[in-house]
């Protein structure tokens, strides 16, 4: 399949797009608005002339904030155009650059050449920057056309993701010969997009971001604040963070064993989007006394588990835990990231399903950082085994910290690389 063809079946298949859009509104009615915006039309007013920057959801949107607040600095003239594609990724950057005048935001429009020209048009930007995976063959033939370069930031490719590109070589091969920049995670993902077409001159290895995080110094404090607030002080305190459906009851089943042993242990659960988060309340609910995060009630002595069913606490969440599992690994989502809790010195626990962070969890493990575990029994038992073993806990958080630390510098090797493309 060529981009000709491509480009036509994505006209074939609006009629599919309009619905997924409208069942989607029916659960998160955000989906039903600036509909506009997805098509080119109705755009904000933007400054023209600067550095367009791509992350298509909640996730990409926090990877990319270190390396927009880097440019930001670098390049105090120019204007950042941010875009996603979802709600949460929308209201998560609106969060993040509140105070910044310079980061203006919008949907990415549809991959439809028509649509990507118009975008362009209207931003006219310098650089564009797609995080992470998000590859879309018309909107980097139109900037391609209008000599404006286009860098791929802490790529990532699986050995299943770059099978799948090969089955369409007639599309992608183009594509990223397109391409001025890819910054990639490991040598190993270098090797499969210079495979797959990108020219070798403009593969880097650059290393993860993600393991640039840098963590607020009050952020501990005052998650040490709330939890004595709570009582809660020297109760045992984990977390599973961005689960998805099938996991949650998997996790609530290891706990209801934890609590046998540990009949004051509480839960932070929180799923991954924010669809899920009544439907979630509800399965604790009927197994657990259960508070909401969003509901801003304050944890009693009786309360089980914690859903946190609000945006962009994620962090803080962790903070609050004593031991962490990190989700989507259970189910066969592929994981997600587990820096953040290896950030905070915490203890990592993660499914079999993690080919999303594969390195990254393999470098965490081989540190003793990071325990697979392969169902409920196995997590409950791994969970307890921490609890009862603090010493074993804090290794393993202070391995996972060292790992980090190791690991650092990626930030400001992609930042001299994007640097090299603004002429």
């Amino acid at each position: 399949m060529n981009r000709t063809l491509y480009t036509l079946l994505f006209h074939l298949g609006l009629p599919l797009v309009a619905l997924r859009l409208y069942l989607r509104a029916r659960k998160a009615p955000a989906y039903g608005q600036r509909l506009g915006e997805r098509f080119a039309f109705k755009l904000p007013a933007m400054r023209k002339g600067g550095i367009w920057v791509h992350a298509v959801s909640v996730g990409e949107s926090i990877a990319a904030a270190p390396m927009v607040r880097a440019l930001l600095k670098a390049y105090p003239q120019l204007p950042i155009t941010l875009t996603c594609m979802t709600p949460t990724g929308s209201e998560r950057i609106r969060a993040l650059f509140a105070d910044e005048p310079r980061v203006q935001h919008c949907y990415l429009p549809y991959d439809l050449p028509w649509a990507a020209g118009r975008f362009l048009d209207h931003v006219q930007p310098k650089l564009g920057v797609i995080m992470e995976t998000e590859l879309w063959p018309n909107h980097i033939h139109q900037c391609a056309k209008r000599s404006i370069p286009v860098a791929l930031a802490n790529a990532r490719l699986s050995e299943r993701s770059a099978r799948g590109y090969g089955r369409f070589a007639r599309l992608t091969r183009p594509m990223l010969a397109e391409m001025s920049l890819i910054a990639v995670q490991t040598e190993t993902e270098a090797e499969r997009f210079r495979t797959l077409g990108a020219r070798p001159q403009c593969v880097q290895v650059t290393g993860s971001i993600k393991f640039d995080l840098q963590v607020d110094p009050q952020l501990l404090p005052r998650a040490k604040a709330l939890r004595e607030q709570w009582g809660a002080a020297q109760r045992p305190v984990w977390i599973a963070a961005s689960t998805h459906e099938g996991e949650d009851a998997l996790i609530l089943q290891a706990h209801q064993q934890l609590l046998k042993s540990h009949a004051d242990a509480l839960l932070i659960l929180v799923p991954r989007h924010p669809e899920r988060f009544a439907a979630v309340h509800a399965l604790c609910s009927e197994q657990f006394a259960t508070v909401r995060r969003s509901a801003g009630d304050a944890v009693q002595g009786q309360s089980q588990v914690l859903l946190g069913d609000t945006m962009g606490e994620l962090l803080f969440l962790y903070a609050l835990a004593d031991i962490a599992f990190v989700g989507g690994s259970l189910v066969a989502t592929g994981g997600h990231n587990p820096l953040e809790p290896a950030a905070l010195a915490l203890p990592v626990l993660m499914g079999p399903h993690v080919f999303n962070f594969l390195e990254i969890s393999a470098m965490l493990r081989e540190a003793g950082a990071l325990q697979q575990v392969d169902d409920a029994d196995g997590l409950a038992q791994a969970v307890q085994r921490l609890v009862e073993l603090p010493q074993d806990a804090r290794r393993m958080g202070e391995a996972g910290r060292a790992v980090m630390r190791a690991n650092q510098g990626a930030l400001q090797r992609l930042v001299d690389g994007l640097s090299g493309l603004l002429r």
